[in-house]
């Protein structure tokens, strides 16, 4: 279809969902597919199912914003603030590495079968348990391409 000299292309449709409550991961994968595909119940089921099928051997750290209480002293506020933290694997055992903690703490290795610490899937479960928990993976260019974060069985 030809337009008249001079007429101006008209726009592309683009799909936009608006800020609403806390649901900015919601919209932002809607707003990048171009359509309204995920609700907050299915980004929540999303987000408990890859925890029981992530391969962590592929996963080189993890990068959790997770709630944290704020406090004056000895006197805990009713604030929560917002918190990164690093977990990361070193020679097969996987540690907690908050910037707050002294040093840094031993979760013990994927399933914690052989170590009496918290296994580190049950510390992510514990962490998105506790809800607004948000989880970053850090992958090498070579997993993300081969998309091996995932256990296939």
């Amino acid at each position: 279809m030809s337009q008249a000299p001079g007429a101006q292309p008209s726009p592309p449709s683009v799909y936009h969902e608006r800020q609403r409550l806390e649901l900015c991961a919601v919209h932002a994968l809607n707003n990048v597919l171009q359509q309204q595909l995920f609700s907050q119940e299915a980004a929540d089921e999303i987000c408990k199912r890859p925890l029981s099928q992530l391969a962590l051997p592929q996963v080189l750290g993890l990068i959790l914003n997770l709630p944290s209480p704020v406090s004056l002293g000895l006197l805990s506020l009713p604030l929560r603030r917002r918190h990164w933290v690093a977990l990361r694997q070193v020679d097969g055992v996987y540690y907690n590495l908050d910037s707050k903690l002294r040093a840094p703490e031993a979760l013990g290795n994927e399933d914690g079968v052989s170590f009496p610490f918290l296994p580190s899937r049950a510390f992510l479960a514990a962490a998105l348990a506790q809800g607004l928990c948000e989880v970053l993976l850090v992958v090498t260019k070579e997993v993300e391409e081969k998309g091996c974060w995932l256990r296939t069985d």
